[in-house]
């Protein structure tokens, strides 16, 4: 039974979308798969992971019969990744085997029922319902992100606080040791506060699949479960369920002393002088003095670096260590040709904005070297 006759890309595109979410290795079979389903001329393709779900629909398939049916997604990607860029494609479903034939190539593929596929629904209820671009959305997930956690027993604390109220979308991320904030403009205000943490997988999937431009995002908040509909993707997940830290009482407010940097020169030195730290603690030392910054590093084997920049500094002598993978991931995660950096002391964490932009925040705590 004939299901569609299209191209190579026509198919691996949308294929690409959804296949993303999809586990190598999996406790239940079909979710490696991804749901197809054609009806008339429209061909729906779907994956999940249980706590994720992808699906993309895409018109102007004519021809074959109505069917439904679950394929390996990675094995039915790699073989069209495999096929020339401009072959015509034949997918042909024949006694629970799909068949792909492009020119002379032939690949028989294992399937399962599709009523078998677990699938999320819409959540019901009211929604609380936010619009903003896609480039604006991804460029803030791009400020906060890599300041989730990972594998934290605090769950909470592996995802990226999402708030909207009123005017503003915020989004925090937190891994206890460093703190990334960022806020935005919604196209229309929410009447009402709206909390949600994203789960890390479904952030790193968003980041991945926005584009770059003005095209709308509509995002859907409603109970336990988000929804997010950009192109011709909508993306379900459901939330982590837990209380976010207050981020605000992190944030410090009061520091006296504050350098602006060149960024890019700040981060090719801080990139220079890791290449000696500790593989372990990766700590760095930053030694600020009148009109000199010097950032040190050393490492078991009793080697170390030494760079000094020209800074605009002229305040009481400073000794304070960090990270430097912390410093490293909010320099290279910004655009701006500046950045300011606030400190007390030695001993207190350390805020990095944006000259003239109250929209970005970045805590860091020192680590004793």
């Amino acid at each position: 039974m004939l299901l569609l006759n299209t191209t190579r890309d026509a198919l691996l595109a949308p294929l690409q979308s959804v296949a993303g979410i999809v586990e190598k290795r999996h406790t239940l079979p079909i979710l490696s798969n991804v749901l197809i389903e054609k009806q008339g001329d429209t061909l729906t393709l779907l994956a999940t992971d249980i706590e994720i779900q992808i699906r993309t629909a895409t018109g102007g398939h004519q021809g074959g019969a109505d069917a439904s049916i679950t394929v390996g997604a990675r094995k039915l990607q790699d073989i069209l990744r495999a096929l020339p860029d401009s072959a015509e494609v034949a997918l042909t479903l024949d006694d629970k085997r799909l068949t792909v034939k492009a020119g002379k190539s032939r690949f028989a593929l294992q399937t399962l029922p599709a009523a078998d596929y677990p699938r999320l629904n819409l959540p019901d209820g009211d929604a609380v319902r936010l619009t903003v671009s896609q480039r604006t959305f991804k460029r803030q997930l791009a400020q906060v992100a890599y300041s989730m956690a990972q594998q934290d027993i605090r769950y909470y604390l592996n995802g990226l606080l999402v708030i909207a109220d009123g005017p503003e979308l915020r989004m925090v991320a937190t891994d206890g040791h460093r703190l990334a904030y960022a806020a935005s403009a919604l196209d229309t205000p929410v009447e009402q506060r709206t909390e949600a943490i994203l789960p890390r997988k479904t952030v790193l999937e968003l980041s991945r699949q926005l584009a770059d431009n003005d095209d709308p995002l509509e995002v859907l908040l409603a109970g336990n479960q988000v929804v997010f509909r950009f192109g011709a993707i909508e993306l379900i997940s459901k939330l982590i369920d837990g209380k976010f830290p207050d981020y605000e009482r992190v944030i410090p407010q009061n520091h006296p002393r504050m350098i602006t940097f060149d960024r890019l020169p700040l981060l090719a030195a801080l990139q220079r002088a890791a290449i000696l730290t500790n593989e372990k603690f990766r700590g760095v030392r930053l030694v600020l003095s009148d009109g000199s910054l010097k950032i040190l590093s050393t490492n078991a084997e009793q080697e170390e670096a030494v760079e000094e920049l020209e800074v605009d500094y002229h305040d009481v002598p400073l000794d304070i260590g960090f990270n430097v993978t912390y410093l490293l991931d909010v320099l290279n995660n910004l655009s701006t040709e500046q950045v300011e950096w606030r400190f007390n002391d030695g001993n207190s964490s350390a805020l990095i904005t944006l000259p003239g932009n109250e929209q970005f925040k970045y805590v860091v705590m020192p680590m004793r070297i």
